[in-house]
């Protein structure tokens, strides 16, 4: 079948899914087991890659290392378990194109199909947020995991928890960050993270 042209695409009562979810303006992934089975165009466009360089790879190609890939997944199995859904901000990576290996915020929501099985099959979309929220800084990995909680209002406290790590930890983390930012208080950081 051709590549229809969404302004070429009749409407008709009939709803075909697939062409849906394809020029979705959204990225779409289907996933079995942390692995891509089927993606959409948008989600191509965003990591600058064809189908076939995503269709049977682990999400894992996508993170900016492979601890966060590890660590992400193991935070969000439990809530995945407990609501069937999960969404955040985080930093990816692209896989190629012009900008192969650029570090940029997405905006991740997740739906397990499976509560009890949270990463045997799921549905997750993907939003580029980089227009307007760039990354300004060189960060560590635990530095940009920091960032992402920073951003969502939790205390050094929530996030020492969530990140199975001391509160003081996260303050060293959030010091460094609010130095690399030139931030003077955890607000003008978080403003700063947000692209402000």
């Amino acid at each position: 079948m051709a590549n229809p042209q969404p302004d070429r695409i009749a409407v008709t009562h009939d709803i075909d899914y697939q062409l849906a979810f394809d020029l979705a303006p959204i990225g779409l992934v289907l996933s079995r087991n942390r692995t891509m089975v089927n993606c959409n165009r948008r989600v191509c466009e965003m990591f600058g890659a064809t189908r076939e360089q995503l269709i049977g790879q682990s999400f894992q190609i996508l993170y900016p290392s492979a601890d966060e890939y590890e660590r992400t997944g193991a935070r969000i199995a439990p809530l995945l378990n407990r609501d069937g859904t999960y969404s955040d901000d985080r930093l990816m990576k692209r896989l190629d194109g012009r900008f192969r290996g650029e570090i940029f915020w997405c905006h991740v929501t997740g739906r397990a199909l499976n509560r009890d099985a949270p990463h045997e099959a799921g549905i997750w979309s993907f939003e580029d947020l980089s227009s307007r929220r760039p990354v300004k800084a060189e960060l560590t990995a635990r530095e940009r995991e920091v960032a992402a909680h920073v951003m969502d209002g939790l205390t050094a406290k929530e996030i020492g928890k969530a990140l199975a790590i001391s509160h003081r930890t996260v303050e060293i983390y959030r010091a460094r960050l609010m130095r690399k930012y030139q931030a003077s208080t955890t607000a003008d950081l978080v403003h700063k993270l947000m692209g402000g």
